[in-house]
């Protein structure tokens, strides 16, 4: 089943570069990283040459040899099998973060060896690779990061071509969609909310539609999570913190204010205790967290509040069954959902915000009377988003963020229809991947 990802247009782009290094790209495990570079291989290349540091033991030492690309490549090339050219091979390195000597050699091709395409894959490279000991690359390679499916690429996976250029004219046009399309949209959009955007996960829902089938890919993806914690650390006092970190994040998000509590963790747990479970879940790729902006000024990333965050998990899919959600629970949020229902929403559109590129913070008063969920830097622009869960809207947050800081206009995402009345563009939630590509002024 050919699934499209967003990331082979960036990856066009970086094969056709004059200024091309060797890529590394990076993601929590099974986001789908190796299908998209295998992929593109096979579309853009005439051959590709491909080594899993996971599985060929050999590899490891190759590199533990030497790491001299004219060394490398005669050793490469007899070990895949495939003559390797310049410029029309695909070198591929997977799991790359099991062989250090093996991220370090990126510098030499880089220095070396230009004129070969390299791309490296990598889960838990900001957790595996030992920098004190070994030397990263920097300055020599390209990153790129991957996220699970957005909105947008789950919908094309399920053959929704024409509804995804329906809501793309309807979001720019700030028309409503016809109400047939427009119930449609929010029904495919719980259907995310209970599968997620992990390929396998999604291809198993494509392929049986059986939620039962997909919460058990779901439930062992969760486990391979759970065992990497345990394999990236030493201290098994770590080990049980980030667990806990983990698990508690629904919890957080069952709460009414969303600020990341840490005695929701443990009773009596202090920020000491747990930010380093905290920095490595983040540096995984498990989860996101958004810092408060203490002042609503560019660039936010100066006035963030480094003792004032949410965190949020990075795919819908796992959060549901971290939760035990059932599907015909999201489909008629049931009242049991209620105190999660607005939580789950705003990861939701963290989750889309995230893989658009953007990097959200979120604003409340010096009162704590007053929040609005995400503020984005958008072109030029900074941009606050309100999330609503349903259709029933209500804008004092968004009204006195307005008063106070003359936005070029709003963005509120909920169930309700497209269009904009007084300066508040309104996004159904199931288009919300539609905002990277905003206009400057509406």
């Amino acid at each position: 089943m050919y699934m499209y990802r967003k990331v082979s247009e960036y990856l066009k782009q970086w094969k056709d570069s004059k200024y091309r290094k060797p890529l590394i790209i990076q993601g929590a495990r099974q986001v789908g990283k190796t299908y998209a570079i295998l992929e593109f291989g096979r579309q853009h290349y005439d051959n590709v040459a491909y080594f899993n540091f996971q599985t060929s033991e050999s590899l490891a030492a190759t590199f533990n040899e030497n790491i001299s690309p004219s060394y490398l490549l005669p050793i490469l090339s007899h070990i895949s099998g495939q003559t390797i050219t310049r410029g029309n091979t695909l070198i591929v390195f997977d799991e790359i973060q099991l062989c250090e000597r093996a991220v370090t050699s990126l510098k030499y091709f880089c220095e070396e060896a230009p004129e070969y395409h390299v791309i490296a894959a990598g889960s838990l490279l900001g957790v595996a690779v030992n920098r004190e000991k070994y030397a990263f690359p920097v300055g020599k390679v390209d990153r790129c990061t991957m996220h699970p499916m957005d909105m947008e690429e789950f919908l094309l996976a399920l053959g929704e071509n024409n509804l995804v250029e329906r809501i793309r004219n309807c979001f720019e046009d700030n028309n409503p969609m016809p109400q047939a399309l427009h119930e449609a949209g929010l029904k495919l959009y719980r259907q995310y909310l209970a599968v997620g955007g992990m390929p396998e996960a999604a291809a198993r829902f494509i392929d049986t539609h059986d939620y039962t089938q997909v919460r058990h890919v779901l439930d062992t993806i969760q486990m391979d999570y759970l065992d990497d914690m345990s394999k990236y650390q030493e201290s098994s006092n770590e080990i049980k913190k980030t667990r806990l970190t983990y698990g508690t994040v629904a919890v957080q998000l069952s709460k009414k204010n969303t600020r990341f509590k840490y005695k929701l963790i443990k009773t009596g747990a202090r920020a000491a205790e747990y930010e380093n479970a905290i920095e490595w879940l983040v540096s995984s790729g498990l989860m996101s967290r958004v810092y408060r902006a203490e002042q609503i000024i560019k660039p936010l990333e100066n006035y963030k509040d480094i003792n004032d965050f949410k965190i949020y998990l990075s795919d819908m899919g796992l959060l549901a069954a971290q939760k035990d959600i059932r599907a015909e629970d999201i489909f008629f949020m049931e009242e049991e959902l209620a105190d999660f229902k607005g939580g789950m929403t705003e990861n939701y559109v963290n989750t889309q915000l995230v893989s658009a590129g953007f990097k959200p913070y979120f604003w409340r008063n010096d009162k704590g009377t007053s929040e609005v969920d995400f503020v984005i830097s958008l072109k030029s622009k900074l941009i606050p988003i309100e999330v609503k869960s349903g259709e029933h809207v209500t804008a004092a947050s968004l009204n006195e963020y307005t008063r106070l800081f003359k936005p070029a206009y709003s963005i509120r995402i909920s169930e309700k229809n497209f269009g904009l009345e007084n300066n508040i563009k309104s996004v159904p939630l199931y288009a919300v991947f539609c905002i990277r590509d905003a206009e400057e002024d509406l």
